[in-house]
């Protein structure tokens, strides 16, 4: 299996994508810029938003977090349009979003010209609310170009029990393996899956893990040479390539 790794502006690099040549998509966007106020969205910073008082204040900040809702579903959807350009007929599509997010992302998936298919619900933390409902779930929603290849043996469940890494993660939201492999596997065996946020490189890990290629695109400098050396560790010398600066 193979990897590439592009830095820089996800639309940018998936412009310049051929057609018909990703057979997935599993991605977790910036969603928290549809901040139900501007405070949220503007004056905290990503690691202001997600980590806990007190830990893992280490962990480096990720731009894209400042959007409104409007502005996020408009950027997404033509992000998802540029994916759905450059998706074989029959890929899925998967994109993470919160409770707050998952109305306008199903839209953008749909405007974008993917088959809304479902909402996978999985559980990264439990939140009580006082006078309410724990809010004990986020949630993927899934798409597909086209129409589901059900010619595949292949049943996948559809929610997922599992927290996000505490101990030793390199990445402010970083998702666990056990279930990005799993997810990976919507994908055909040996073919190649995209993530235009690639973040610490987890989908990535797990892509090769599963014997899938992997196409990855991070804006951060310092979370692409985490999710390089992330990615090397799995391969050998001949397996990757490490694409520069988008211009």
């Amino acid at each position: 299996m193979s990897y590439t790794l592009h830095r820089g502006d996800a639309l940018t690099v998936l412009k310049t994508l051929p057609d018909e040549s990703i057979d997935a998509v599993i991605t977790d966007p910036p969603y928290n810029s549809g901040g139900r106020t501007s405070s949220e969205r503007t004056s905290r910073s990503a690691r202001a938003k997600y980590v806990t008082a007190g830990s893992a204040h280490d962990l480096a900040d990720f731009p894209g977090e400042n959007r409104d809702q409007r502005s996020y579903r408009s950027w997404l959807t033509e992000l998802l349009t540029e994916s759905y350009r450059a998706a074989v007929n029959h890929a899925v599509c998967m994109v993470f979003s919160d409770w707050r997010q998952a109305p306008t992302t199903s839209d953008a998936l749909q405007m974008a010209g993917w088959t809304w298919s479902g909402t996978i619900p999985w559980k990264p933390a439990s939140r009580p609310r006082k006078g309410g409902f724990k809010q004990s779930a986020e949630f993927i929603a899934w798409g597909v170009k086209g129409s589901l290849d059900n010619s595949r043996k292949l049943y996948l469940p559809g929610h997922f029990i599992a927290s996000q890494p505490r101990k030793d993660r390199v990445h402010i939201t970083q998702k666990p393996i056990e279930v990005m492999r799993q997810l990976v596997r919507i994908c055909p065996d040996g073919g190649t899956v995209l993530d235009p946020f690639t973040g610490s490189g987890s989908t990535g890990v797990a892509a090769v893990r599963e014997g899938r290629h992997f196409l990855g695109v991070e804006l951060s400098a310092h979370y692409v040479g985490i999710a390089e050396r992330r990615l090397r560790g799995e391969l050998t010398q001949d397996d990757f390539t490490l694409a520069g600066p988008e211009k």
